[in-house]
């Protein structure tokens, strides 16, 4: 099949991807794109510990995704995509792997520099020009908690923050 959700949470794998997102879309397989944890086994087990026994999960750094890309979204089933924060998708998106995708935002919450745009997405401005470069490498990008959420566009969280 494919990677069928491309989602920004900077909790990766918790409740609200595996079981709201995750049944709803029917996902077999995680790749799970984070520089830090692709180099820590013990986080690693950490983080798959709430996963089915038959769901599998790869840990990839951006540069292994790069290289590995046809392979893990083509593989058997149906597959999702996490990054932490914007950063690592956009450069996904610099490295042509987004064209055709839909990126979902999902949990970016409060620190000193963000400010708050719903209540599950603070942004800040690197972020927003971070957002704008995803949206132009992607068929889209849009803001929802859950599937059954209100999807919120990209239009509308940039004319939050101005």
């Amino acid at each position: 099949m494919t990677l069928v959700l491309f989602r920004i949470d900077e909790r990766l794998l918790h409740g609200q991807v595996i079981v709201g997102w995750g049944m709803r879309l029917g996902i077999d397989y995680y790749v799970v794109v984070d520089d830090d944890l692709a180099g820590s086994d013990w986080e690693q087990d950490i983080y798959s510990a709430g996963l089915a026994d038959r769901t599998a999960v790869d840990f990839v750094s951006v540069a292994e995704t790069v290289q590995r890309f046809s392979e893990l979204d083509s593989r058997e089933g149906r597959g999702a995509l996490l990054t932490r924060g914007t950063e690592d998708m956009r450069a996904l998106g610099e490295a042509g792997l987004l064209s055709g995708k839909r990126v979902n935002l999902g949990g970016l919450h409060a620190t000193g520099s963000r400010r708050r745009v719903l209540t599950y997405v603070h942004l800040d401005p690197g972020e927003e020009e971070d957002l704008k470069a995803i949206h132009a490498f992607s068929s889209g990008v849009t803001a929802r908690d859950l599937p059954a959420g209100r999807e919120v566009g990209l239009e509308e969280l940039v004319d939050v923050l101005e």
